[in-house]
Parts: C-alpha cells; sequence; structure tokens
C-alpha cells in the first residue's frame, strides 16, 4: 500500500535520524547509476559556500526565469514544508510527487542493496524531477561541503563558491584552507568557477584547485566587482558586462555580492545559455527568498533572518541599522547545538534590549536554559521552550514602536513563518 506524504516524510526524518551524514560518493554514484543518471542530462549550475549560496541560487532560478528558461532549483533545508526544497519555475514540486518519486529511489535502490541518506534521497529526487519534466537548466545548492556531497556528481556549466566560513568544521576542517578545498571539491575540469570575497589563505587552496583542474577562475573584486550606486541600487561590472542602478529584491548590502556571483556565473556561461541586461535587471529585482532579512509588516514589526553561523551573524548585525529598526530591538533566538552559538549570542546579544530564547528541533537544539545564560551577561533574556508561546511572548514585551527580531536558525525562522502564514488575516 503506497503512503501518504506525511508517511513519506516521516520516513525520510527516520531515515535521517538513523543514518545522519554518511559521505560516501562512490554509494551515491553507484545508486544514481541504478536510476539511470538522470544528472548526467541536465544542464547545473552548481553552488557552494558557507553563506550565500541559497540567495545566489535564488537569483539565479529568478533571472533565468526571466530570460525564459524553465528552470529547477534544489536548495536545502526548508523554512515550512520539504517541497520547497525541489521547485520548477518558482513552483514546489507537488507531495504526490514526492511520493511517488520518493518510493520508486527507495525500491530501485533498495532492490541494488545500497542504503542512501536523506539528504541523498532526495536530491536522488530533485535530478528525476528535473529530468522527467524537461528543464532547460537547474540551479543547484550544495548541502554541506562540496566534495562529498551527494550533488557533486554533476558536471555543471558553472561552478560557485559563495564564501568560506568556520561551519560545520567537524566534517569540514578546522582552517579556512582545509574549508576551501572541500568546498572546491565541485570545481571540473574545464569548467568556469566564481568565487566571493574569501580570505588570501582560501583564495590561494581554491585557484590551486582551479589550476590544477584547468578550470577558468573569475573573482569577486578582481574580474568582476560590484559598488553601490546611491539608494538601494548597485552597479556590476566586468565578465564583458556593465549594468548600471540594478534593483535587488533581498535586503542587506551583502546581497549585492551575491547577486554579482549569479551574474558572473550566468556571464561564464553566455554562449550556451543567453541573458540579456533586461532579464538580469527583472530577476534581480523580483527575485523572493524568505527568512532572509525579511521584513513583516506588523505590531509590532519583525525581521526574520536565518542566520545560524558567527559569520551570517555579523552581516545581520551590520544591518540592523539599515533596516529602518524602530525603537528598541527584541530578539527571539535558538540555536542548534552544532554551532558556535556562544559566539553567536555575543554578538548579537549587545543590539538588543530583550531576549526570549527557544527550542526547535529537540534532539539538536540548544536548551533554551543554556542559551538563556549567555543572553543574561547582556539583556534581559526569558527561556520558553514552546515556540509558540515564545512568539507570543515577544511579541507580548515589544512596546509601541519598538522591533522584533527572530534569529539564530533557519528552522526557526520556518516555525515562526508557519505561526504567522496561519494567523487570521495572512495572505499565507
Amino acid at each position: 500500500m503506497a503512503m501518504t506524504y506525511e508517511e513519506t516524510v516521516g520516513w525520510l526524518y527516520a531515515l535521517e535520524k538513523a543514518k545522519g551524514m554518511d559521505f560516501k560518493l562512490e554509494r551515491v554514484a553507484s545508486a544514481f547509476r541504478v536510476l539511470g543518471d538522470p544528472q548526467d542530462r541536465l544542464r547545473c549550475l552548481h553552488v557552494a559556500g558557507t553563506n550565500g549560496k541559497g540567495s545566489v541560487v535564488a537569483y539565479l532560478s529568478a533571472v533565468l526565469a526571466a530570460a525564459g528558461y524553465r528552470v529547477g532549483s534544489y536548495t536545502s533545508p526548508h523554512l515550512i514544508d520539504l517541497t520547497e526544497r525541489i521547485c520548477i519555475g518558482g513552483d514546489p514540486i507537488g507531495r504526490s510527487e514526492v511520493v511517488a518519486l520518493v518510493d520508486e529511489v527507495r525500491r530501485r535502490v533498495g532492490d541494488a542493496e545500497i542504503e542512501l541518506t536523506f539528504f541523498e534521497v532526495l536530491t536522488a529526487v530533485a535530478f528525476l524531477h528535473f529530468e522527467r519534466r524537461g528543464v532547460d537548466c537547474a540551479a543547484i545548492e550544495v548541502g554541506l561541503g562540496g566534495r562529498l556531497d551527494a550533488t557533486n556528481l554533476v558536471d555543471p556549466m558553472v561552478a560557485v563558491i559563495t564564501s568560506i566560513g568556520m561551519d560545520h568544521t567537524g566534517y569540514l576542517g578546522e582552517s579556512e584552507p582545509e574549508v576551501a578545498a572541500e568546498k572546491a571539491g565541485i570545481i571540473k575540469s574545464g569548467r568556469p568557477v566564481i568565487v566571493g570575497r574569501v580570505g588570501a589563505a582560501a583564495a590561494r587552496t581554491i585557484a590551486a584547485v582551479a589550476a590544477a583542474r584547468g578550470a577558468p577562475l573569475f573573482r569577486l573584486g578582481a574580474d568582476f566587482r560590484v559598488a553601490a550606486a546611491g539608494g538601494d541600487r548597485c552597479e556590476f561590472r566586468g565578465m564583458g558586462r556593465r549594468l548600471a542602478q540594478l534593483e535587488i529584491g533581498l535586503r542587506g548590502s551583502h546581497q549585492r555580492d551575491n547577486a554579482a556571483l549569479a551574474v558572473a556565473a550566468l556571464a561564464a556561461v553566455s554562449d550556451s545559455m543567453q541573458v540579456s541586461d533586461a532579464a538580469i535587471r527583472c530577476g534581480l529585482r523580483d527575485v523572493r527568498w524568505r527568512g532572509r532579512l525579511e521584513m513583516v509588516v506588523g505590531d509590532p514589526p519583525m525581521i526574520l533572518d536565518g542566520a545560524h553561523n558567527v559569520d551570517a551573524m555579523r552581516v545581520v548585525v551590520e544591518e540592523l541599522p539599515h533596516l529602518a529598526i524602530r525603537g528598541r530591538v527584541h530578539v527571539l533566538f535558538a540555536a542548534m547545538s552544532d554551532k558556535d552559538w556562544p559566539q553567536m549570542i555575543e554578538i548579537l546579544a549587545p543590539h538588543c534590549s530583550t531576549a526570549v530564547v527557544t527550542e526547535v528541533l529537540a534532539d539538536r537544539a540548544v536548551a533554551a536554559e543554556q542559551l538563556g545564560r549567555v543572553f543574561h551577561r547582556y539583556c534581559r533574556v526569558e527561556a520558553i521552550a514552546d515556540v509558540g508561546q515564545a512568539l507570543g511572548r515577544i511579541k507580548t514585551v515589544a512596546a509601541a514602536g519598538d522591533t522584533v527580531l527572530v534569529t539564530g536558525s533557519l528552522f526557526l525562522v520556518g516555525k515562526v513563518c508557519e505561526f504567522l502564514d496561519a494567523a487570521p488575516g495572512s495572505p499565507g
């Protein structure tokens, strides 16, 4: 008897809990061969990096759609529903399609006695979905790292490395060059690679890998540039293009860099995919990517940002003064135990009047009481483990003229989005 969508998602999460992360690309390659190697028939743009990779995928998808292409996108994690991870033209995969494709992958790979992880099964589902729906191209976000990630079976038209930071060090290494080497694993022979602002040591590592593989290397700040051009606009120069007065649909000065990486990646593949200046302007302006400095109008107004590591939290703090913050800032915060959450709090808390700390994903979350002890050094804090109650409390704490910031985890932002979308009067 076929499983329901809820049962299918439950099976996938049970798989994640049982197997966790098991990086063995040879096993994944064997499984994909059983499935007919659907990734080999896709034109892909492959995006890795510590921060910003989801935003770059969003920009690529929006610009390519504006240019008339049928575009698939594969991202992780999702905010509210698993179907968000696999989209075509911005539309999530149907729940019935998830059920059917997961069942197919499970049966065919199981018959070959190959065991896959949660992410590997979803990656196979995404590739099969894109191939069968006849997408013109697909923007693919690396799940973790790059070299051993399940998505690294693609032979992309272009690889993008957005940033290098110290996250997932237990898997990727304890130094920037080590992390950079893992991210650079997505660089393929002869394929162009686009690199964002990275430290000198990481840049040398990436350059060495690119040189060894004969991959043309284009660096933000050297081979192409982006600069503010007054108000919320910017200018892109390089890679044979000059685009003035670009409007960027996502908030934050860091998003100029992410948009520039997407424009450079498309410039690098212009021989095979034509994208007009008009399509670039339209896509960058109209892009949508929830939970990234997202402003929610209300009383109190809220800022939702899924910053979940030290570098991302620094960006949030830097952007706060530019977000028309009213009055005091009150934060709703949660974090996963595998992050450097004490340093994240030390960066954020001095800018907050009040904190309410909570928990999402009980098996991975830092206990609210533990978070509270660090926040207590800087501001008033309450620990409320239930997210719904914590959200209600922070909204009560915020006086007229104040702002609520929700951050620390994409899982927290997703849960808050779920509550907000379900509220009376919400457009959903």
